[in-house]
């Protein structure tokens, strides 16, 4: 089976001033949709042509890296798009489960910022910054390229920003830690997360 574009769960302009209609129409309209066709074609014909996206990424990883590089793209991608909404951002509800969870794990909100924050900045290159959970406690991860901790036994993904150049140069320039204050003062998906936390 073919696997299409997943639609975006708000239009192109909602995120905007923090990140922009033409910023969406690049990275979520080309490159998000060139990862789709090039796992596309790298799957038919294969043992992965009927495959959901995660087992192709889990079975790619490791074995393929072609396959696993526009697979893992598009499944972080997605989760990237999921993980901000408009009028996000800011500290989580201290009474919400993901609020307590990041206090018990960072000992503070603020705590969680820096250290989320430290690894976008520190990712050499292209890559990804995530909030995961593991064994009941919360952690901050960053990952180079296409590596996402879908792969790893025991973690479940909560949130990610996406810190590729593409993601934010035409608003950003080379700003990149702009960029990381805005998705966390004005865009993080406080609700994706819990509903992910609700999974681990």
């Amino acid at each position: 089976m073919a696997h299409t574009l997943p639609p975006l769960p708000y239009e192109r302009d909602a995120l905007a001033p923090h990140i922009s209609q033409d910023t969406l129409d690049f990275h979520y309209g080309k490159h998000h949709q060139a990862y789709v066709d090039k796992m596309n074609a790298a799957i038919e014909g294969t043992d992965h042509a009927n495959a959901d996206l995660e087992d192709i990424v889990k079975a790619s990883s490791g074995s393929n890296q072609g396959l696993f590089n526009n697979a893992a793209q598009v499944w972080n991608h997605t989760f990237y798009w999921n993980s901000m909404k408009p009028n996000g951002g800011g500290e989580p509800a201290a009474d919400s489960k993901i609020g307590a969870a990041i206090k018990e794990s960072f000992g503070s909100y603020d705590a969680f910022k820096k250290e989320f924050t430290d690894a976008g900045a520190t990712q050499f290159g292209s890559g990804w910054a995530w909030l995961v959970s593991k064994g009941g406690k919360l952690e901050v991860r960053k990952t180079l390229n296409a590596e996402t901790p879908l792969t790893e036994e025991g973690v479940t993904p909560l949130l990610t920003m996406d810190v590729w150049e593409h993601a934010y140069y035409l608003d950003y320039q080379n700003a990149r830690p702009t960029y990381m204050n805005s998705f966390l003062d004005n865009l993080v998906n406080w609700d994706f997360a819990e509903e992910n936390l609700a999974k681990a």
